[in-house]
């Protein structure tokens, strides 16, 4: 049998975009010849699900999971809705949140060569549309502290809470209903960007200019607006949806929300229209 090299790998990776195991084992089966090893994963269908890659993902689902003190959270996108309900995407997400979980690894990369690329592409091959694990966060607390998971509409929001001084988890929980919800941009005050004030100050004062307010009043005027900017921004200055007499900070009470990570399914991709007959023509002659 041919001595196949990590450059021989890397190379049919190259020339093909498959993953990295399906190269060597095809490379292996085709005694190196790098044309056989082609071949091989052509008819595998391998090849063919390394050419969606061009596709843009952004349905899915997102989810979250908690095993004890760790938790993770996590998107995993297909193309099209009709994958995103199908039993076969469905199960790969599950095992892919349990894997991060298990594994805990500690970036993209490192998720993907612990076998998680090898179980999207074989799916890939068999359905033909392209699916990524797009983003993913694991957090970790002690037994005194409390997490809040909650998935919103079978998946289109995934929210995680870390609470800590408390182990509340009904708590934490309601706090992940809320942010799902309301969708704040920071936690509290100390963690929005200075840039981020500096320029809703500009704006507020060029309106409160415009209106003709005197320059000695707009100091004052601009403090209260900056408060309610907070308060719709920053979780725990906001007011609790289900009694908006309070924020969530008197909800929480001497709790501390120290960690809040929410995904919704496909912000900020671009979701591009198709035409459905169209794609169905240009799979046929692939």
């Amino acid at each position: 049998m041919a001595n196949i090299t990590a450059s021989d790998v890397a190379k049919l990776r190259s020339l093909t975009g498959a993953g990295m195991m399906d190269c060597k084992k095809a490379l292996e089966e085709a005694d190196g010849n790098m044309d056989t090893a082609d071949e091989i994963l052509r008819k595998k269908g391998i090849v063919k699900a390394a050419k969606r890659n061009e596709k843009i993902a952004a349905e899915g689902t997102t989810l979250v999971k908690t095993a004890g003190n760790l938790a993770v959270i996590a998107e995993v996108n297909s193309e099209t809705d009709f994958v995103a309900n199908n039993e076969d995407f469905q199960k790969l997400a599950a095992d892919i949140i349990d894997h991060l979980l298990a594994n805990r690894p500690a970036s993209m990369e490192a998720a993907l060569d612990g076998g998680i690329r090898e179980k999207i592409e074989a799916l890939v091959a068999k359905i033909g549309e392209k699916i990524t694990l797009r983003r993913f966060e694991i957090a970790e607390k002690t037994d005194a502290d409390a997490f809040g998971p909650y998935v919103h509409m079978a998946g289109k929001i995934s929210v995680l809470i870390l609470l800590t001084g408390t182990n509340d988890e009904a708590l934490a929980r309601e706090v992940a209903m809320h942010t799902a919800a309301s969708n704040p941009k920071y936690i509290e005050r100390s963690q929005v960007p200075a840039e981020v004030v500096a320029k809703e100050k500009e704006i507020y004062s060029e309106q409160l200019k415009q209106q003709g307010k005197p320059e000695n009043v707009i100091e004052n005027i601009l403090k209260g607006k900056i408060d309610k900017f907070y308060s719709e921004v920053c979780l725990v200055e906001q007011p609790y949806i289900k009694d908006e007499e309070k924020t969530i900070a008197q909800i929480i009470g001497n709790a501390k929300v120290a960690k809040m990570v929410r995904y919704e399914l496909g912000e900020g991709l671009e979701k591009k229209g198709c035409d459905f007959a169209a794609e169905v023509a240009q799979q046929m002659v692939k």
